[in-house]
């Protein structure tokens, strides 16, 4: 008999259109047992009508949903035992901290139920575990954003789901909170260890909580794999724009040689192929020198300190504008001239 703690998910070939608009098309995905995975990507990329087909709050036109090798799409969205937490929380205003945690175990068919010193004892273990049990007589108009978000997790667990699905869980929030949420979701993952998967837009966000990030765009998966995958090794233009910072440099291939505009570039075309590409660098993998020293040349235009770095706005030889991460040492000046020379860079078919 299978595990049933053992959940993997599995979505093969999903189809899904509204109108015109064809949100997924054709999507393959595996999410493994105990996984934390980020769909990432901008708005109207696919990803949360992923989400809630998986979750069966939604149906695609074609295509299929396992639910540890069954079919999903044969169940209603309380047959598959899925926990949802939402980016506005959700709460019952009018129910305290307590029995908006209780209310999924309270409403469960009676054959099931708990009894009511079974649901009481529940509730405060995961009030414990989301550490808000002081809190249990309060109403959500009373709690801060993040204490709200905390609930609403703890409420999506109460029934003891075999997977955990949540959709901009901190997008409401402002920036220290979400930061504060995103090391406590992850180090409360690591402690239930439930096949999860949550939506975000924010690629901080999914590079520092998911065990993997899957890039989409356009109702497509542009890429699936680690944080660090993702990050130093984009597989395509879109996910080395989307994911970091980015300089990107309209360039052409022609024999081996990277030209932009008239230009030729002392930088080797790394096998890519002739004509129309892009050129893509990290800002902060574009290293400064003395005028002449590296493969492009431009002048100082403006400058910001950030904590240990600075940011420079500079003009490259033939009109094109880019900013740069530089060391604080590097002490630029607005006016001057300096040479560019990429350390990493990737080059795409444009």
């Amino acid at each position: 008999m299978r595990d049933k703690t053992q959940v993997t998910i599995e979505v093969k070939d999903l189809v899904k259109t509204f109108g015109s608009f064809k949100a997924l098309d054709g999507v393959d995905l595996k999410v493994d047992s105990g996984e934390l995975v980020a769909l990432l990507g901008p708005s109207g990329s696919g990803k949360t009508t992923l989400l809630r087909i998986v979750a069966g709050l939604d149906w695609p036109d074609a295509g299929e949903v396992l639910i540890n090798g069954e079919d999903a799409l044969a169940q209603g969205a309380r047959e598959r035992h899925v926990g949802f937490v939402f980016q506005h929380y959700a709460l019952f205003r009018h129910m305290s901290v307590f029995e908006n945690v209780a209310f999924g175990l309270r409403v469960q068919p009676r054959a099931i139920r708990k009894d009511e010193a079974a649901i009481r004892a529940r509730v405060k273990e995961l009030l414990d575990l989301v550490q808000l049990d002081w809190l249990s007589d309060r109403y959500p108009s009373q709690l801060s954003g993040g204490q709200r978000q905390r609930i609403a997790l703890a409420r999506a667990l109460a029934i003891e789901p075999r997977i955990l699905l949540l959709d901009e869980p901190f997008g409401a929030l402002d920036a220290k909170v979400r930061k504060e949420l995103r090391r406590w979701l992850r180090s409360l993952h690591h402690e239930i260890n439930v096949t999860s998967i949550f939506v975000t837009h924010d690629q901080e966000e999914a590079l520092e909580v998911a065990n993997r990030v899957v890039v989409m765009d356009k109702g497509r998966i542009e890429q699936v794999g680690s944080p660090d995958d993702v990050y130093e090794s984009p597989a395509s233009a879109f996910v080395h724009g989307f994911i970091g910072e980015s300089i990107e440099l309209p360039v052409q291939v022609e024999g081996g040689v990277v030209r932009l505009g008239d230009r030729p570039l002392a930088l080797a075309a790394g096998g890519a192929a002739p004509g129309a590409s892009k050129l893509f660098v990290r800002r902060h993998d574009m290293l400064v020198g003395p005028p002449g020293s590296g493969a492009f040349e431009g002048a100082v235009q403006h400058v910001r300190n950030f904590g240990p770095v600075q940011r420079a706005e500079i003009v490259l030889s033939g009109g094109k504008t880019i900013e740069i991460d530089a060391p604080r040492d590097k002490e630029l000046r607005v006016g001057e001239t300096v040479g560019l020379e990429p350390r990493r860079y990737r080059i795409f078919a444009g």
